[in-house]
């Protein structure tokens, strides 16, 4: 089976930088797309930005479109989340996601990751 662990997340300051990684481990038999998801106190699930498995192609939330950039490592088994130019509504806890297509991600037909914590203070 195929867990996702995310890492990276943290405490900065409006305006800085993160990067987030997803690492996945143990066995898979399709080749997945992953994305990123966040959830702030209160609302519901948000799709971020997804990308395939081969990388040819990509979708990005319009809030978070030119500001942050999905990428993947398949010798690593790892997505990567940059997220440049941190603004307060990016707090949320980000989770990780895999499914055999971007438009999957986030279904019942997709697997999580636990999350990790973004805090941006102005």
């Amino acid at each position: 089976q195929v867990q996702l662990v995310e890492s990276g997340g943290g405490l900065v300051q409006a305006g800085d930088f993160l990067r987030l990684s997803c690492a996945a481990s143990g066995r898979t038999f399709t080749r997945h797309a992953m994305g990123w998801f966040r959830q702030a106190p209160g609302k519901e699930r948000e799709f971020v930005a997804g990308v395939s498995w081969s990388a040819s192609s990509t979708a990005y939330a319009d809030s978070v479109k030119g500001r942050f950039t999905i990428s993947r490592d398949n010798a690593k088994n790892t997505v990567y989340l940059q997220m440049h130019s941190l603004k307060p509504e990016d707090t949320a806890v980000y989770y990780c996601s895999a499914g055999p297509s971007i438009a999957a991600l986030g279904s019942d037909n997709s697997y999580w990751g636990q999350g990790t914590q973004v805090t941006v203070s102005s």
